[in-house]
């Protein structure tokens, strides 16, 4: 439910959890390589092919790890979009993370190892990073 007391915190939070739950959440939970290769991630053509096996499996099992990550950070968030004032620490994992994603991704992108849709997403978490200290700051 939405929170008219707190709209930016509430609007904020039912937002992004659905937007990346659907963006990430979910499609790193089951469709793992498929979503690396919409982020153009360059892989093998041949993933099942004998020299790859490993390669294949140890990206499936991160990309699980990843997604389920994802799935529970914005299942807090859909939780707390109701009150956010009683869940502020929702926010404060959600800036933490942001920050650190952002962190991240800007080093890839110094090193040049990433495509340019990972490069485009320190844009998104940065702004992501922003929002979650404005909508934490809005609340009483």
């Amino acid at each position: 439910m939405f929170n008219a007391d707190q709209p930016f915190a509430s609007g904020f939070l039912w937002l992004a959890s659905f937007g990346f739950l659907l963006a990430y959440g979910l499609p790193l939970t089951f469709v793992p390589v498929r979503w690396a290769r919409w982020f153009q991630w360059p892989l093998p053509e041949a993933l099942d092919a004998p020299e790859n096996v490993g390669l294949h499996q140890l990206a499936e099992y991160f990309g699980r790890c990843t997604g389920t990550l994802a799935i529970t950070i914005t299942l807090f968030a859909m939780r707390a979009a109701s009150d956010p004032a009683a869940h502020a620490y929702v926010l404060e994992i959600i800036f933490i993370a942001c920050l650190g994603m952002t962190l991240v991704h800007a080093y890839g992108a110094l090193r040049r190892i990433q495509p340019w849709t990972e490069n485009a997403e320190i844009l998104l978490y940065g702004a992501m990073t922003a929002l979650a200290a404005g909508a934490w700051t809005t609340l009483p």
